[in-house]
């Protein structure tokens, strides 16, 4: 049994490639199937406001 991917042989290269694109493929998949739909992310979320508020400047510049 030969342990160094470097002398292995074509077969054995071929099983490498294969089990690595279905794995790929499974990924994929399952990061498909994970999405939200898009009725669920389309939703929006209203804020009223409760009180009135008022910003002002004090006229200062920062000097760093």
């Amino acid at each position: 049994m030969n342990h160094s991917l470097h002398s292995a042989d074509r077969a054995t290269h071929l099983k490498i490639v294969v089990v690595a694109l279905v794995a790929g493929i499974s990924v994929a998949a399952l990061g498909i199937t994970a999405r939200t739909t898009a009725a669920d992310s389309q939703t929006a979320q209203v804020i009223k406001a409760t009180k009135q508020m008022t910003v002002t400047d004090s006229g200062r510049s920062t000097v760093r």
